[in-house]
């Protein structure tokens, strides 16, 4: 059975750092591209906010560039997502995905929780 497990959320004051983890069973992370993504309260929509292929190349949104950091270390078979420098537009549900392509495979954690204070 594949899982994937989000931890690191919780409340932090803007301008600080979290580190998201999400951590892979069942499944080599190293298989597929992974994403992180999220979800900000009324929003209906989740958004990307950066991906990573197979080759390790990284992908940002507009809005997280510069301060979030992709990586996946496949001997723990784990992937992150730093986060520096949190605004408070950055709250949200965070939710990390391999694969992407449901006729091939696209597995979600079940999301932790960032909230960013003034």
């Amino acid at each position: 059975q594949v899982q994937l497990v989000e931890s690191g959320g919780g409340l932090v004051q803007a301008g600080e750092s979290l580190r998201l983890s999400c951590a892979a069973s069942g499944i080599s992370l190293s298989i597929d591209d992974m994403g992180w993504y999220r979800q900000a309260p009324g929003k209906k929509q989740r958004e990307l906010v950066a991906s990573i292929n197979i080759g390790g190349t990284t992908n940002y949104s507009d809005s997280v560039k510069g301060r979030f950091t992709i990586s996946r270390d496949n001997a723990k078979n784990t992937a992150y997502l730093q986060m520096n420098s949190l605004k408070v537009e950055d709250t949200a549900v965070y939710y990390c995905q391999l694969g992407g392509r449901p006729w091939i495979r696209d597995y979600w954690g079940q999301g932790t929780q960032v909230t960013v204070s003034s």
